[in-house]
């Protein structure tokens, strides 16, 4: 049939703007991860990666095979609750799409965890199954329902169809999507459009419920695997491990008492005088302000100075407990380990601000890498004073609404951290400079190894945030010193967010309702009376600026 030349330029253009139509309707709420021409926020091996015709393709030949598998990691933030799509093409050999994965220790550019596989044998091969990277080896066949126990065995729990006819789905050595949703520990994937596989992860010592996004390139046989079009949206989180709904539409809704978290915040002693470390006015104003976000989440503080340790009761009640008090040697939570061992086994939150992130090295600071993933440790990190500037953060609840900032604070830095920052997710990061480490080495002051790390120019942080497999949340926060600080709305925002993402509470889209905090505000509930010198004009001043920007 003969077509006018016009008449199919029209009909094209039609199709075109059809089908970015339904792009653009399909992809609501995704975010492109690959920009089509860069690796920018993907860390591989230059040798075995690189862009190619719009597409990020991994590659080994005869002449140039890798040892092991190696992966190409998208440093970008970590995957929570998720949904993923993205296209691929493979020519020989095995890959996979790794979803909530870890580095693995000693090892550069080498991931384990949750695997949506792919495989070039035209039997289909494991193309489609639930694969366990360095992570329990397979967890649920295509065409199967699975769970995992806690004996780290995976069994078969259903049928979604025959194997053989969810395959014809899959089209070989050309481009197919995958489509990979986990909520809660449920994970669903997909290939183009039909579902391939169902895990559900019961197994509550090793599954994860934060980690990375990383693409595969197989040890073994040449080959190449081509991946473009990757798509992120972030799914407001599923079930706790307390079987307990959450939901992201919290404002302006009434909650009966029995359906809200609660916030336990610990107050510590007074020690360095007005306008520092004033635990009490600090989390007093914080539970204010939490109390007022509308959110179904209720705040108490606890005066350890005046009340002593809290009661049991005072402590099972809580969603999560949030520490804002001197540490080190004396920490309060040093001869409470293994009370708060049992409740964080429990799914409950643990946060530390400013001096409550520092702890012993042993026992204690084991304890608070698990429960938050990182602490102070004497004789490795530092407390200076400096002006630390924020200007990008990671795709994190706790970052919600959060906007660019500076401020002069006490910001410790050069935390110790799990190994590989194993399910940590730094949430305020900087590069100090050299003018912060003046004073001799010492247990606060200095070392050998902080100096080569900021003579190196490795970044530090001074904020961050852990998910452990038993569904507890924690993080730690550096800043803090500075009473006056927290009139800075973003500083503010920020703590309100982690606190409330501790709980187990979904962050609204813009972040807690941070309010409008004066300086009469700040000047509420102190342990000590306002010296007679006090400048109030000053941070009147600081406020306003603040204001401004």
């Amino acid at each position: 049939m003969h077509v006018r030349p016009w008449t199919l330029r029209f009909a094209l253009l039609a199709w075109i703007v059809a089908a970015a139509s339904l792009a653009t309707a399909d992809d609501a709420g995704f975010t492109q991860l690959f920009d089509g021409k860069t690796l920018t926020n993907w860390d591989g091996n230059p040798d075995f990666w690189r862009v190619e015709d719009g597409a990020i393709v991994g590659q080994t030949t005869a002449d140039k095979p890798t040892k092991g598998n190696t992966f190409i990691i998208w440093r970008g933030g970590e995957l929570g609750d998720f949904e993923l799509k993205a296209e691929f093409k493979i020519e020989g050999g095995n890959s996979g799409i790794q979803y909530r994965s870890f580095d693995v220790p000693n090892a550069k550019w080498v991931i384990g965890g949750y695997q949506a596989d792919i495989d070039s044998n035209p039997t289909g091969g494991f193309t489609g199954i639930v694969y366990g990277e360095k992570f329990r080896g397979i967890l649920a066949q295509r065409g199967t329902k699975a769970t995992v126990g806690d004996d780290h065995k995976a069994k078969e729990t259903g049928k979604i169809g025959d194997p053989t006819e969810i395959l014809k789905s899959y089209k070989r050595g050309e481009w197919n999507e995958y489509h990979i949703t986990g909520q809660g520990f449920h994970f669903v994937q997909k290939i183009n459009g039909v579902t391939t596989a169902e895990l559900t992860d019961d197994d509550k010592e090793q599954r994860k419920a934060t980690g990375l996004l990383a693409l595969q390139l197989h040890a073994g046989p040449p080959m190449k695997v081509s991946f473009r079009n990757i798509r992120l949206k972030k799914l407001p989180a599923g079930q706790s491990s307390l079987n307990t709904p959450r939901s992201s539409k919290f404002r302006n809704v009434s909650f009966n008492a029995a359906d809200k978290k609660h916030v336990l915040l610990l107050a510590g002693r007074k020690s360095h005088g007005f306008g520092a470390h004033d635990h009490t006015a600090g989390c007093s104003l914080l539970a204010k302000l939490i109390n007022a976000s509308g959110l179904p989440v209720e705040a108490s503080w606890h005066s350890l100075e005046k009340e002593g340790w809290p009661s049991g009761d005072k402590l099972a009640k809580a969603s999560t407990i949030i520490i804002y008090a001197d540490g080190g040697g004396g920490h309060p939570f040093n001869t409470h380990l293994d009370e708060l061992n049992a409740l964080a086994k429990k799914g409950v939150g643990i946060g530390c601000i400013h001096y409550g992130v520092e702890t012993t090295k042993g026992v204690a600071g084991d304890a608070f890498l698990e429960w938050t993933g990182g602490y102070f440790e004497p004789h490795w990190s530092v407390n200076p004073h400096w002006t630390a500037q924020f200007k990008a953060f990671p795709q994190h609840p706790i970052c919600r609404g959060v906007k660019e900032f500076a401020v002069n604070d006490e910001w410790y830095y050069h935390m110790r951290f799990r190994p590989n920052m194993d399910g940590v997710t730094a949430i305020l990061t900087d590069l100090p400079t050299e003018a912060t480490l003046t004073r001799p080495d010492g247990a606060h002051s200095g070392n050998p190894a902080v100096r080569e790390a900021v003579k190196n120019k490795e970044p530090q942080h001074v904020c961050w945030a852990r998910e452990r497999a038993d569904g507890g949340r924690g993080f730690g926060f550096t800043g803090g010193h500075v009473h006056w600080n927290w009139g800075n709305e973003q500083f503010r925002r920020l703590i309100l967010n982690a606190i409330v993402w501790s709980a187990g509470v979904d962050v609204p889209a813009t972040g807690v309702a941070a309010g409008k905090v004066t300086l009469d505000d700040l000047l509420q509930d102190h342990d000590e009376a306002i010296p007679a010198n006090f400048d109030r004009a000053k941070i009147e001043k600081l406020l306003s600026e603040w204001a401004g920007k």
